[in-house]
């Protein structure tokens, strides 16, 4: 068996899903086809999401939009229209326009995953539709009810038990050659749709190869493998044609925007290799990554991730930053679900970096107050070198304000302006 995920990117129009068509057509293996939300679909989600906790009532327009956007693809891919598919889908908006009538209820991030997984239920019904109808027979199934996770809202632990039972029950070879599914949200076991944080497609491909001991995952992207650099960022990267699954670890920690770092580990345990390639150039090798045998890089990986913020702690009687210190710190984030990014400290100073944009961030430092002096710079960016050389340090942080710099044998990272 073969798992294949295809990214937003490569469904967000009709010519985007006829592609893919092609290239599902040309493969003979028993498949899983993990699918996301269409083009940008999430972030609008997210927006009607907040309109509505603001009392924001541009949100129905917003949903209309969202609406529009779905059927236009739909009506490019089947011109003489198709009853069942769009009364399925005007029945879905249907179900969220009424939702935006009513109050919202306190629990933000239970709503959030309830809403925010309309947009891989919208876009693997039109997948699936399009396929069956272009003579490449698949069935579609519900990841809400097979990928089983915790209460966890919007960052959901898997249950690999019952997930397992259920996936294996379900993506039977015997049954069907082809199935289709949704990445980055799951279910309680209650039937609640849960999510996996964001970019979390990938990771629902993983598990599925793990639990089903596919042969093989292929994550289909707009570029042609893992770069040394974000062609939109920098200019000239070169793609790597092979990595192991520590490398490949690292630099998704790191920030690169290529794999979402939960996704290695399922996939090293059961030692399945993971293929990024170009769903523009499918017939090109892309990036392998396999095990430590793969081979190492040795040219520099740059990596960038914007809008974080810079937060410096400082003890309000100036003592040392000791172990009841860290204590305090680090329970704070863990409670407040603050990831951290880096880290680095002094005798009375406490540096951290994380994501802007998180709700909690406003409380996390609210808190951090009683006990300490914080100061914080925000749009700053994180640059990370991996396997730095002196000449890439100096080329790549060209007119580049530094406020913080961190070095280790293989990586050096900057917080920069």
């Amino acid at each position: 068996m073969k798992v294949f995920k295809f990214g937003g990117a490569s469904v967000c129009s009709s010519p985007g899903i006829m592609n893919l068509a092609e290239i599902v057509k040309k493969e003979n293996d028993h498949l899983v086809i993990v699918i996301s939300a269409f083009g940008k679909t999430t972030n609008a989600l997210e927006g009607i999401l907040v309109a509505w906790y603001q009392g924001d009532k541009t949100r129905f327009q917003m949903v209309n939009q969202l609406k529009e956007y779905h059927l236009s693809i739909c009506r490019e891919l089947f011109p003489d229209g198709e009853v069942t598919l769009f009364s399925d889908l005007n029945y879905l908006f249907t179900e969220l326009e009424t939702k935006m009538e009513t109050q919202p209820p306190a629990a933000f991030d239970f709503e959030y995953d309830q809403l925010v997984s309309l947009g891989e239920i919208l876009s693997t019904k039109i997948v699936s539709f399009y396929l069956n109808s272009a003579g490449i027979p698949n069935l579609w199934t519900d990841s809400r009810s097979l990928l089983i996770t915790d209460t966890t809202f919007r960052n959901a632990n898997i249950d690999w038990s019952e997930t397992a039972t259920r996936m294996k029950d379900t993506f039977n070879p015997d049954n069907n050659r082809i199935y289709l599914t949704q990445g980055f949200i799951g279910g309680t076991i209650d039937g609640y749709a849960t999510t996996l944080g964001r970019e979390g497609s990938d990771y629902t491909a993983a598990i599925i190869a793990n639990i089903m001991d596919a042969a093989e995952v292929t994550v289909w992207k707009d570029v042609p493998g893992i770069m040394t650099a974000d062609p939109d960022e920098f200019p000239g990267p070169e793609k790597l044609d092979e990595i192991s699954y520590q490398e490949a670890i690292e630099l998704a920690y790191f920030g690169a925007k290529v794999i979402h770092p939960k996704t290695i580990k399922p996939l090293q345990n059961k030692n399945i290799p993971l293929y990024v390639k170009s769903f523009l150039q499918p017939e090109e090798n892309g990036t392998a990554i396999k095990d430590k045998t793969a081979g190492k890089i040795n040219k520099p990986v740059i990596i960038i991730k914007r809008n974080q913020v810079l937060i410096s702690l400082i003890p309000k009687d100036f003592s040392f930053v000791i172990e009841e210190s860290l204590s305090k710190i680090f329970y704070s984030f863990f409670k407040h679900k603050i990831r951290v990014s880096l880290i680095q400290n002094s005798a009375i100073n406490f540096s951290l970096v994380v994501d802007n944009g998180n709700e909690s961030l406003r409380n996390l430092m609210q808190e951090l107050q009683n006990d300490f002096k914080v100061l914080y710079n925000d749009n700053v960016s994180l640059l990370t070198i991996r396997h730095y050389d002196s000449e890439t340090i100096a080329k790549t942080m060209k007119n580049m304000q530094v406020l913080l710099e961190q070095r280790s044998r293989r990586n050096v990272r900057f917080v920069v302006r």
